[in-house]
């Protein structure tokens, strides 16, 4: 087992300056958890507590059911790999990797197996005569990554590792951690700022604000159901499209009139704000980048807007457009939906009109930004 709890942890630095606050969580056995949040939200900092580096100002960690606040970070049997690979720049790849069994005095035989078998996994046998200078960015990650799997820790914590990578980099990069997670099958906790990273790693993500858990669930709960707008905002690439509209209960049905339409509210969500008693007033809608679509003059529901900007990404285009009243908004298409005519025609200063359907929509609190729907 390599469960880990924590329960009401908080970091205090100096006398007042909370980094943590209130920090409850249940990771479960060979769970892959990510934290993810802003810089300065409190994420690294909890990770180091578990890991033993930064002392726990209140509340408890526990690892396996043993409360570890106390113990060193040697006798946690965790494993670390940091942003910025720390390798001895002395030693060859076999020897950073075989350090810390070279510390515990395991036979040679065991260090070689171990570090062998590693270094397969990772791809980098033919590495392993090398010093780290001779290594490019992704080939250090691997052997910091290769020199926290052989100690055979119950629990592995990774602190951005990715970030001082390139962007294609950083994609092989993601893809092999995934197949790792799969071979040696143990409990990750990983942080990061990078939602990406977070969405496509992580069994469970916690995201973090100023200190405070702001939601916990799988990535696709908290891309479908943000609990509040800060997690809405954050969770997506670009991020989602936030306006103030009303929100008008009559006749039994709920419609939002954006920018001066007038679209009806259907389906589940109808439902929901219903039974959780929601009335007529300003709320706050969202829509994602990728769920306009594109409109005719004169269609029902139909937003007039002018392009700014035009982002041709390949797959896709990003307009950054701006509404009559002066509201930014971003529009994603796929372009294998568009006709040659109607892509060039897709210029700075085009009006064009979009919409969205009922089901892509999301309802906050124009006061507490909680999502009405929860």
């Amino acid at each position: 087992m390599a469960s880990v709890k924590l329960t009401n942890v908080k970091k205090i630095y100096g006398k007042d300056t909370v980094a943590v606050q209130d920090f409850n969580l249940d990771i479960a056995d060979k769970e892959f958890i990510v934290f993810v949040g802003p810089s300065g939200c409190g994420k690294s900092t909890t990770l180091r507590m578990i890991a033993g580096l930064e002392d726990i100002s209140a509340g408890t960690v526990e690892i396996d059911g043993v409360v570890v606040n106390d113990l060193q970070p040697r006798d946690r049997n965790i494993a670390m790999v940091f942003q910025n690979y720390a390798l001895y720049p002395h030693l060859s790849v076999f020897e950073n990797m075989a350090f810390s069994l070279r510390l515990k005095n395991v036979p040679n035989d065991i260090v070689y197996q171990k570090v062998t078998e590693a270094a397969e996994i990772l791809g980098i046998t033919e590495y392993l005569t090398r010093k780290p200078r001779a290594l490019s960015g992704g080939q250090r990650q691997r052997v910091a990554i290769g020199r926290a799997m052989v100690r055979d820790s119950k629990v592995f914590l990774m602190d951005e590792p990715l970030s001082n990578l390139d962007a294609k980099l950083r994609n092989q990069m993601r893809a092999e951690i995934i197949l790792l997670r799969q071979k040696i099958d143990t409990t990750f906790i990983y942080v990061t700022h990078d939602q990406t990273e977070a969405m496509t790693l992580g069994d469970h993500i916690v995201i973090m604000k100023d200190g405070f858990i702001q939601q916990v669930g799988t990535p696709t709960e908290v891309f479908d159901m943000p609990l509040n707008l800060f997690v809405a905002e954050f969770i997506g690439a670009p991020k989602m499209n936030t306006f103030k509209t009303q929100l008008v209960c009559e006749g039994g049905k709920y419609y939002v009139t954006p920018y001066g339409t007038k679209i009806e509210v259907t389906g589940k969500k109808a439902e929901q704000l219903a039974a959780n008693g929601v009335k007529s007033g300003e709320i706050i809608l969202g829509v994602r980048p990728e769920h306009f679509v594109l409109a005719h003059e004169g269609e029902e529901g139909a937003i007039p807007c002018k392009i700014v900007v035009n982002e041709m990404m390949g797959s896709e285009l990003h307009l950054h457009v701006v509404e009559d009243n002066g509201d930014k908004l971003i529009v994603r298409i796929p372009t294998v939906k568009l006709d040659d005519e109607t892509r060039n025609s897709l210029v700075y200063g085009k009006t064009i009109y979009v919409t969205f359907e009922s089901k892509v929509m999301h309802f906050f609190d124009t006061e507490t930004e909680r999502n009405l729907l929860v």
